[in-house]
């Protein structure tokens, strides 16, 4: 099939798109008339209310990897995909919201290496600025690229133009109203991709027979495919989860799932990535902070009914996915090459869809491209004009130099990201790439944050050391597995490359603090857990709201429901 005509949108597809746009913009104009200082632009003047940083909070999250990534590992491995959110999220983000979001809110920083500077001093504080503003380029890199892709597919543009006018309507936004701009958007784009996704999977399961229809239908298909088509046994069930962690021993791959994914990876994503963290940052006040990534985690838990499952629907309702599942070369897909499971969602909105529901669909698919990429792009401005610009470069300048200087920031990342966006068409796997990125950047730092928030006795050697030799020895087990010195299949690479980079920051951090000198006690108040006050870490009009308003109780409800899913599925 030729790539203009994977789908065919009418008039009122574009219309509804074109209205969607100008919406965005409109975000963008309205906020910039709220932008007088840099707490405004880079925080959004910390006055969001929390439902609204916590539906932004889930939805910079649900971006191009998100709905294309998931949805293509539905496709291939079915129900251990949820693993990416009960396992590898939740519990995170409830601990982010209970005991790390006080030291952020509390200690009145920008960001999160700015924390780092007050914690571990400059020399760590810049370690983590450089690797994240780093990690944020090649991250926007991944969304921009799905968004061109899936641009090309859908519209018939070429890749580049595809880029290109993407990055400029993202640029736009964020340029002129910063991250009021971006976290608005987010909660449209939240709504809009639900709405998206939503008749995906209602029309899917009907066309089916329902929830036991598409059991038997991928049963039926995994018999038929014994050699190429995971066990349904396994497609069906999330635990032991052998599918997606590589081990084929069901033990090691509840330890390799619940470790490398439930711990390093997902705590290390979710407590120290600034992406996610900036959200939180910009609430109206502590108790909204704290509850950001609660109320996220809500909507968060449904996620994988709107992205695996329209993945798994694919498998047996689209004869191309279908055919490439067992095996087969199929001609064209959205890259023009060769069908793969990223094109699920493709396939399935040609198939079920019809006009005007197309529209909605592929707007939702646009809105959560955007919506990552804008959340990289905020995140890196932020970083690189408080913790590199303004701290190594030019220091004690006015605000406005500052907002300047985050404008023209996010102008070069937007450039970078659409040579990035090119760096990430050469992986096969996008999620391959994105788990060994958090490996990289993510465990080793949260590694550093941990024993500094707990351990008083960590130094500020000990801070930038175990942050370079972590990350260093994640890289390391990465060039080994490609230099065929070991294999894991699925995310074991990356889950093994985590756990490493993660131990070997805590061992060289330890090592290092016992030789070396700590903070005196008096400097590490609001940032050491021992050292604060316990009643600064929480907000005090908390207690005469209703449980359902109170941070703890929200979280011990979402730990609750999360592990009931976790026994259904």
């Amino acid at each position: 099939m030729p790539l203009e005509t994977l789908i065919n949108a009418g008039f009122v597809d574009y219309l509804i798109l074109l209205i969607y746009f100008v919406f965005v913009l409109g975000i963008g104009l309205a906020a910039r008339h709220q932008v007088s200082d840099s707490l405004d632009f880079f925080l959004s003047g910390r006055s969001l209310p929390g439902w609204v940083t916590g539906l932004a909070f889930v939805s910079a999250n649900l971006g191009a990897v998100e709905i294309m990534g998931m949805s293509a590992n539905g496709a291939q491995i079915g129900i251990p995909t949820v693993h990416y959110f009960w396992i590898g999220a939740i519990p995170a983000m409830v601990f982010l919201g209970i005991v790390m979001m006080p030291f952020y809110y509390g200690s009145g920083v920008r960001s999160v290496p700015e924390f780092m500077l007050k914690r571990f001093g400059p020399a760590a504080h810049l370690v983590n600025a450089i690797s994240f503003a780093l990690a944020q380029l090649l991250i926007a890199g991944i969304n921009l690229y799905l968004l061109g892709t899936i641009v090309h597919a859908l519209l018939g543009w070429p890749l580049w133009v595809a880029l290109i006018v993407a990055a400029v309507i993202v640029l736009a936004y964020i340029s002129l109203g910063g991250l009021s701009a971006a976290i608005y958007n987010e909660v449209l784009q939240f709504f809009v991709i639900v709405a998206s996704l939503l008749p995906l999977v209602v029309i899917g399961l009907h066309r089916v027979g329902g929830w036991n229809g598409l059991k038997a239908k991928i049963t039926a298909a995994a018999q038929a495919h014994p050699d190429t088509v995971t066990p349904a046994a396994q497609q069906l069930h999330s635990w032991p989860g052998q599918a997606l962690s590589g081990f084929t021993n069901p033990v090691m791959s509840v330890i390799g799932i619940t470790l490398g994914l439930g711990f390093v990876l997902s705590f290390g994503y979710w407590t120290t990535n600034f992406v996610e963290v900036q959200r939180a940052m910009a609430s109206d006040s502590l108790s909204s902070a704290r509850k950001t990534p609660i109320i996220g985690a809500f909507p968060k838990m449904l996620v994988p009914f709107l992205t695996v499952l329209p993945g798994m629907l694919a498998a047996v309702l689209v004869p191309e996915i279908a055919r490439m599942k067992a095996g087969e070369h199929v001609a064209g897909g959205a890259s023009g090459n060769a069908v793969q499971y990223n094109d699920s969602v493709l396939f399935l909105i040609r198939n079920l869809l019809p006009t005007g529901l197309t529209g909605i669909a592929i707007t939702g698919l646009l809105a959560a491209f955007m919506a990552g990429m804008a959340a990289n792009i905020s995140a890196f401005n932020t970083v690189f004009s408080v913790d590199i610009w303004q701290h190594y470069v030019r220091k004690n300048k006015s605000d406005v130099y500052y907002v300047k200087v985050g404008r023209i920031a996010t102008v070069i990342a937007t450039v970078i990201a659409i040579g990035t966006a090119f760096l990430a068409s050469g992986f096969s796997n996008i999620m391959d790439y994105l788990q060994t990125l958090f490996g990289f950047f993510n465990a080793p730092l949260f590694a550093t944050f941990i024993l500094g928030m707990f351990w008083k006795k960590s130094t500020p050697h000990a801070g930038w050391s175990g942050l370079v030799v972590g990350t260093l020895s994640a890289v390391t087990v990465w060039i080994m597995s490609l230099n065929g010195v070991f294999t894991l299949p699925g995310q074991g690479t990356a889950f093994l490359a985590a756990t490493v980079g993660f131990l070997a920051d805590i061992i060289v951090s330890i090592v290092v603090s016992l030789f070396t000198t700590p903070k005196p006690a008096a400097e590490l108040v609001g940032l050491v857990y021992s050292e604060t006050p316990k009643e600064s870490l929480v907000d005090p009009h908390e207690k005469s709201l209703p449980w359902y308003r109170r941070t703890v109780p929200l979280g011990m409800t979402v730990l609750a429901i999360t592990v009931v899913l976790n026994i259904v599925f």
